[in-house]
């Protein structure tokens, strides 16, 4: 056995050992419960299998291989994979995209904010936006946030990711008021700060050194990551609502929550995920009637609701029935650079724009 990493060991094992014994046994090994003196923990493993021959496939090679089936592994939630080179293949660029991220975290210039607004369905003015992280990579060209976001969230480079985030969209918040664009603004947080004991000192101190209200912030949680860890989620959300601090839930309905727990939630928002609107085109048919019961028991708990991915006219006329009271969607506006978006304030502020009026912003 050789240790390879801070919880990582490398076995050796002859072709002709038996196999499904051998690893079983590795397997129960290191799952099995340990206890020190005063602390009782559960080890989770993922073994990677890498076959090679002596002599013919280096030994970087084959740890690298290992531990890309290491990953497969863990990602099927299950103990034993097999090494891919297919799945090596994808991990290499995950390897690669985390090192050029975080060089991109230090040295600025690739990474930036879109913006994507809400729009009050009732009166068709803007109810807010949402930051949405974008990444310019010098060689890849635009990297999309559905690759490089989960491989972040996993690493020690969620913090800093988010702190750049809640800096960027913070400063942001300042240049709209200069230009008398008082829409609040969302940003997103992952499971992994919710872990940060400073979190919510930080956001309370960027706005404080700011001189922005703290309602102008509003922070969003995924259903999931809450019910992921919901009593750390739960203390978090509280004390950020007792800040004054904006708070919504997103991806409503993807998730596995309860409805005790909830209504135990001080959140303002509920943001139902556009799996469930993009598929709306009449009224009485089963998505619609999924969405109203979802609106209509988002209203029951006191929450106001936020329809993504609304892109057709339909669409948004059948949540303005059923009293959804925002939407988000290319419908309205795709996500913009900041100059667009105060752009597109200003012409839908002009009585002559052909588009929906819209007053202040929430």
């Amino acid at each position: 056995a050789y240790h390879v990493g801070a919880v990582q060991f490398a076995f050796l094992a002859p072709a002709d050992v038996d196999q499904v014994a051998y690893l079983e046994r590795l397997r129960t090994t290191f799952a099995a419960i340990r206890t020190s003196s005063s602390v009782r923990f559960v080890t989770n493993v993922a073994i990677g299998v890498r076959p090679f021959v002596l002599g013919t496939d280096a030994p970087d090679d084959v740890l690298r291989g290992a531990a890309s089936a290491a990953q497969d592994a863990r990602q099927a939630d299950g103990s034993i994979a097999l090494y891919s080179p297919t799945s090596d293949t994808a991990h290499r660029r995950q390897y690669g995209l985390l090192r050029d991220f975080g060089a991109a975290l230090e040295a600025g210039g690739q990474l930036r904010l879109m913006y994507q607004p809400r729009i009050d369905l009732a009166t068709g003015r803007c109810a807010g936006a949402e930051a949405l992280l974008r990444w310019q990579h010098p060689r890849l060209g635009a990297v999309s946030p559905t690759e490089f976001i989960p491989i972040i969230e996993q690493t020690s480079l969620a913090r800093p990711t988010t702190q750049w985030v809640l800096d960027a969209a913070m400063d942001q918040l300042v240049a709209w008021d200069r230009d008398g664009i008082a829409a609040a603004l969302s940003v997103n947080i992952s499971a992994a700060n919710l872990a940060e004991p400073d979190l919510i000192e930080r956001i309370r101190q960027g706005l404080r050194t700011r001189d922005l209200r703290n309602d102008r912030l509003e922070i969003e949680l995924t259903e999931s990551t809450i019910m992921d860890q919901p009593e750390q989620a739960l203390a978090m959300l509280r004390e950020l609502a007792a800040a004054g601090i904006r708070l919504a839930i997103d991806d409503f309905g993807t998730g596995h929550s309860s409805l005790a727990y909830l209504q135990r939630l001080p959140v303002d928002i509920v943001k139902i995920d556009q799996a469930f609107v993009r598929p709306l085109v009449q009224a009485g048919g089963p998505d619609f009637v999924l969405v109203e019961a979802m609106i209509g028991l988002a209203h029951k708990m006191g929450f106001r609701v936020v329809a993504e991915g609304v892109e057709t006219e339909d669409a948004a006329a059948l949540l303005r029935q059923i009293g959804c009271e925002e939407a988000q969607g290319f419908l309205f506006a795709r996500p913009m650079e900041a100059d667009d978006f105060a752009r597109w304030i200003a012409d839908r502020q002009d009585p002559g724009s052909p588009q929906a009026p819209l007053a202040d912003a929430a």
